[in-house]
């Protein structure tokens, strides 16, 4: 259950970067290598949990959270998920 909600939200983060607001190219950047460790994170589930992803997500939450709060709010989910999986 809480894969398949990790899943969800990684799906949400990519259609905001799709449609969603202006970001710089590094943030582009960031955002994008970010979801792709969550999908490495999905693929591995719970069996080998990699406790930076959570740390490298809140920095990013903390980093679009006053200039892009619709991404900052989806990441704050992909962190509740994680910490579900018991990432």
């Amino acid at each position: 259950m809480p894969a398949r909600e990790l899943q969800q939200q990684l799906n949400q983060l990519r259609e905001q970067l799709e449609k969603g607001p202006p970001l710089s190219a590094e943030e582009y950047a960031h955002l994008l290598e970010l979801a792709k460790q969550i999908e490495l994170q999905l693929e591995r589930e719970a069996s080998a949990p990699d406790t930076s992803l959570v740390d490298g997500v809140n920095l990013a939450v903390e980093r679009f959270e006053v200039e892009h709060p619709t991404l900052a709010a989806t990441l704050r989910n992909i962190v509740q998920s994680l910490a579900n999986m018991g990432i």
